[in-house]
Order: structure tokens, then C-alpha cells, then sequence
């Protein structure tokens, strides 16, 4: 039986249109700038982070430390969620 689950679970995961487009990940990191035009957040990892048009940047600003989780979609680095690290 764990066979069985085991192949559905590897052939969803090939067939999945997320996954050849999009990868998600963390990383924890404190903010050098901070752009609300543009809606992004720049980090001391040397990356930009693009935020969804809702997103409130109250609390953000350089020198905060942050998590952030995050989907790469062609390139780009999208925020899902936002924490800040006390």
C-alpha cells in the first residue's frame, strides 16, 4: 500500500504545473531598503523580494531582520508571508 501512495504522490508531483514554474523557500535576513512604489524589499542577501499588492510594509524598514517565505516564479521572488525576527 505504501507503494501505491508513494507513485501517486511522485507522479502528482511531475505532473504538477507548480512545479517546473515555481519554487518556494525561506530565508532569514535583515532588510536594506525598503521601496512601497515599487512594492519590494531589499535584503543583505544581496536579492530583491517582490511584495503582493496588499501587503503592509508597516514595521519594515532597513536594519529590521525579517523571514521571509517566498514562491520564485520566472525569476522573480514573490513574498507569501513575512516575519519579523525579534
Amino acid at each position: 500500500m505504501r507503494f501505491v501512495i508513494a507513485a501517486l504522490m511522485a507522479t502528482a508531483g511531475l505532473l504538477s504545473p507548480l512545479s517546473v514554474h515555481a519554487e518556494s523557500a525561506d530565508v532569514e535576513a535583515v532588510i536594506t531598503s525598503v521601496d512601497t512604489d515599487r512594492l519590494s524589499l531589499s535584503l543583505d542577501d544581496g536579492k530583491s523580494y517582490q511584495a503582493p499588492e496588499e501587503f503592509n510594509f508597516e514595521g519594515l524598514e532597513a536594519g529590521v531582520k525579517v523571514l521571509v517565505f517566498y514562491t520564485e516564479i520566472d525569476g522573480k521572488r514573490v513574498i507569501n508571508d513575512l516575519e519579523i525576527v525579534q
